[in-house]
């Protein structure tokens, strides 16, 4: 399967609660969107691992995307590994994207910041001729991703550039709330967590206004990026008048 966007998140719910918006509206745009998660978030406090892959299912399909893949690494031990390095080299061989979409690599969850690395290493290494995968026995082509954006997970960056989620802010909350185990629920007697506190989605609705209103809409989504960022037209910029 190939796709125009691979996104790559540690957790079942992580690209929901930091870019899901941006994902629904590439959906939207026509874009052929593929998600990743690297865990099926066993070692999450709530739930179990059943659980949170038929509420991963559920999300992907409210957002529209083409498929969800699991890579089955072990949650709290994605390690930067060679092994794990050629999974995701693979995987992005067989996407063959245009662009990676990956958490921010400055995270307080060890899976998040060594999501950051592995995807970033897999993406350089995916366009080496001679590292050589294979699919299904086949042996694959490389590629690479023309570039990578990484999405803000609980730390704050200065973004490169805010996505305007306002048409897809509803797509986004109701695909979070697929994740129906990880939040507040009264009668879900488990511990509680950040999560499943009862403020925090409105927080999740709280950040996206706060990036929104950097550019005059009603809602946003932040991302930095590695590279510079190229315009066709400086009209087409969001930019609030001083």
């Amino acid at each position: 399967m190939e796709a125009d966007v691979l996104a790559i998140g540690a957790h079942p719910d992580d690209l929901e609660l930091g870019c899901g918006g941006t994902l629904a509206k590439l959906v939207r745009q026509g874009y052929n969107v593929v998600l990743c998660d690297l865990t099926q978030g066993e070692l999450g406090t709530r739930g179990t691992k059943e659980i949170r892959m038929k509420e991963a299912s559920k999300a992907a399909e409210i957002l529209g995307v083409a498929h969800r893949y699991n890579l089955m690494l072990p949650d709290g031990n994605v390690e930067v590994s060679k092994k794990n390095i050629e999974k995701l080299v693979t995987l992005i061989r067989e996407v063959r994207p245009s662009l990676l979409i990956i958490p921010y690599g400055v995270e307080r969850h060890p899976d998040h910041v060594h999501t950051n690395q592995l995807s970033k290493e897999a993406w350089y290494y995916s366009g080496l001729a001679k590292l050589l995968t294979k699919h299904n026995g086949k042996e694959q082509k490389r590629h690479r991703p023309h570039h990578y954006f990484e999405f803000l997970q609980w730390y704050e960056f200065e973004p490169s550039f805010i996505v305007d989620i306002t048409d897809t802010f509803e797509i986004k909350m109701e695909a979070v709330r697929s994740y129906a185990s990880q939040f507040y629920n009264p009668q879900n007697k488990e511990p509680e967590t950040k999560l499943s506190r009862p403020d925090f989605l409105e927080i999740i609705e709280t950040r996206c206004r706060y990036y929104g209103a950097k550019i005059g809409v009603k809602y946003g989504e932040p991302f930095i990026s590695p590279f510079s960022l190229g315009v066709e037209n400086l009209f087409d910029l969001k930019i609030i008048p001083g």
